[in-house]
């Protein structure tokens, strides 16, 4: 082989065409439809494939210079200024590059924070090198003047503010729409929202000033197509004020700066940052400006974490970061895998550095501009995505724009809808949380976290109210259940519980008794189980029955195959019936015997697809009707 010959292992083999490819599946599915096995819809009702070709015909998205590694930041968010302090130099020492300074009362807050007065500032950022890292803000309506203090910080200090990297995040409309709640309208604060700018500009610095932040409907459970169009639509916002107070428009949109929520949900986040880059494009052309890079930070999702078995937030967080940095965010913040059960301690903060260091330093995952482009399904998502925002940022825009849209309610209660959406999926495990509502751990330690109190924050401003688009947590409903249960345990010595009455041979029983096993211990209903009662090729049901008795539970499942349960069932639950069990279920769909194991005892049936969420409410119920008879 010489230097000039082409090596093409492929080359001795016909080009396989979709069509074949469709044979195939055909065969593979056995007659069961390829709509409803293979084909997906997002919450916007964007419909994925199994499978894309390349798109020959995609460029690359700009956004960091190739090579360029995107900014490892780290929440400061202790509300103590000292401990604080030490933090972020612990952080800043082991490969933090930036930090997000937030406030108490702010979005991203979750209850902790730091205060805005300059005192309190000074001693967070004691010893701190402003000039070698990048700071970005988490405002609150109460630390509307943090701003200013860390201006005047900064003066003190004598650094050129226009050597800073600062993002100093205003966003008065993000903390409208967030907690329904303003001192004013904003055609009233839009001026003062100039002033605030301006002011941070004649001071020397470079900006970004103002951020359109996605979290606000992310937190509240809305689909990727409505935070692209909220982002678009309160940066335009941003941007008209300033344009009207006299600010040029090549200027006014340099001082806009996004942040977005990254979730496990890796394509879609993909998708979404280059969409949004296109999106803000298209907008900077419309204005008859040459599109230029804008900055995108992003931040792991808040409704993605849970409280129970906490250490899945790692892996979540992971994914989060890889679909982020792939999808070309220039900062990433991570929430700290135990962020969700209180303010995280330095062995969760470090994992959270970690997470970015092993991606950029060990998997080099910055070193490829745009690594998606020309992948065929986070092309295709993306276009859809694109345009689905776009469609809905054009209904803002008719409705007057993102203040009139959220004073009729416009945007909210889309969000609401597929807040709606989110929760029935959860509820019914077609979007399971693993650790949570799919194998849990009932049994599980507690995380270590920090023994602070929460600090005070003052009321916010009453003037005006909007409908509020609140954050939520997709796990809440079941960690409900398991804290009652926690409860119940703390009060009386034991958990409730479900008998497992298991019927016939190990293998007819295994599945369903597993399966049977993680439904009910999400809902803190701990299951007791065991290898069966074998007798005579069927069920020892006097033994049955004695296992019951001595388990301590008030509740009891049947659990076999349909065979198994064709042959014994209907004993089954009229011995536990007999025996004083008045809560029988049965795991798997009852068929043409509905009415017969109904009328031998049977209550309810346990199987995928149904209301997972609504029968653990009620069995927690009837387990805690007291002791059987």
């Amino acid at each position: 082989m010489t230097d000039t010959d082409t090596l093409s292992l492929a080359a001795a083999f016909p080009p396989a065409t979709r069509e074949q490819w469709l044979a195939l599946v055909d065969g593979a599915l056995k007659g069961a439809p390829f709509e409803k096995k293979l084909v997906s819809k997002t919450y916007d009702g964007l419909r994925i494939e199994p499978l894309y070709p390349a798109d020959r015909a995609a460029v690359p998205v700009a956004a960091r210079a190739s090579g360029a590694p995107w900014q490892v930041m780290q929440r400061v968010d202790h509300p103590d200024p000292a401990a604080a302090n030490a933090e972020i130099l612990s952080d800043l020492a082991n490969g933090a590059t930036g930090l997000s300074l937030v406030f108490a009362g702010s979005l991203g807050a979750r209850g902790w924070g730091i205060g805005a007065d300059a005192d309190t500032l000074a001693k967070v950022l004691k010893d701190v090198r402003l000039d070698a890292i990048a700071l970005e803000l988490q405002l609150s309506p109460q630390a509307k003047d943090a701003p200013r203090a860390l201006a005047e910080l900064i003066a003190a200090q004598k650094l050129t503010p226009s050597a800073l990297d600062i993002r100093w995040a205003i966003d008065p409309l993000g903390a409208m729409a967030a907690f329904g709640t303003a001192r004013i309208a904003w055609p009233d604060m839009a001026k003062e929202f100039s002033i605030r700018v301006r002011d941070l500009a004649a001071r020397g610095f470079k900006g970004p000033f103002a951020v359109a932040d996605g979290r606000v409907v992310h937190d509240a459970g809305g689909s990727e197509a409505q935070e692209l169009a909220w982002l678009v639509s309160v940066a335009l916002a941003y941007v008209r004020a300033l344009e009207a107070d006299g600010v040029p428009l090549d200027a006014a949109r340099k001082t806009i700066f996004f942040r977005v929520a990254a979730d496990a949900d890796q394509f879609l986040t993909i998708a979404k940052i280059r969409a949004l880059r296109k999106l803000w494009a298209s907008v900077e052309a419309a204005c008859g400006l040459a599109p230029e890079h804008v900055f995108v930070s992003a931040e792991t999702a808040w409704r993605m974490m849970t409280r129970r078995d906490p250490a899945v937030n790692m892996l979540r967080g992971t994914v989060a970061v890889f679909a982020a940095g792939v999808g070309g965010a220039d900062a990433i913040t991570v929430l700290p895998w135990t962020a969700a059960l209180g303010l995280p301690e330095g062995g969760a903060r470090r994992t959270a550095r970690n997470t970015q260091l092993i991606l950029l330093e060990e998997s080099y995952l910055s070193k490829v501009a745009d690594p998606a482009a020309g992948a065929g399904g986070p092309e295709d998502l993306t276009k859809k995505l694109g345009t689905a925002a776009w469609e809905l940022f054009q209904e803002i825009e008719a409705a007057g724009g993102i203040w009139p849209a959220l004073t009729q309610g416009l945007l909210q209660k889309k969000v609401a809808a597929v807040r709606a959406s989110r929760e029935k999926a959860v509820a019914n495990r077609r979007d399971p949380l693993t650790g949570t509502s799919e194998f849990p751990n009932i049994a599980e330690g507690p995380a270590e976290v920090l023994d602070v109190a929460q600090p005070a924050v003052a009321p916010l401003p009453s003037g005006v109210a909007l409908e509020p688009m609140p954050a939520m947590r997709l796990s809440a409903p079941f960690e409900a259940l398991r804290d009652a249960s926690d409860a119940v345990k703390e009060k009386t010595g034991a958990r409730p519980k479900i008998f497992l009455a298991n019927l016939g041979k190990l293998a007819a029983f295994t599945a369903r008794a597993t399966f049977t096993k993680n439904f009910f211990e999400a809902g803190g209903i701990q299951a007791v189980g065991n290898d069966g009662f074998p007798a005579n090729g069927g069920t020892d049901l006097t033994a049955l029955v004695e296992a019951y008795k001595a388990s301590g539970a008030t509740l009891a499942c049947l659990c076999s195959s349909d065979d198994g349960y064709a042959a014994e069932a209907v004993a089954a639950a009229k011995a536990l019936t007999d025996a004083g069990c008045a809560h029988i279920y049965l795991a798997g769909r009852p068929g043409e015997q509905e009415a017969a194991f109904k009328a031998a005892g049977v209550t309810r049936f346990v199987f995928m697809g149904g209301d997972v969420l609504g029968m653990l409410q009620e069995a927690q119920k009837l387990a805690g009707q007291g002791a059987r008879p």
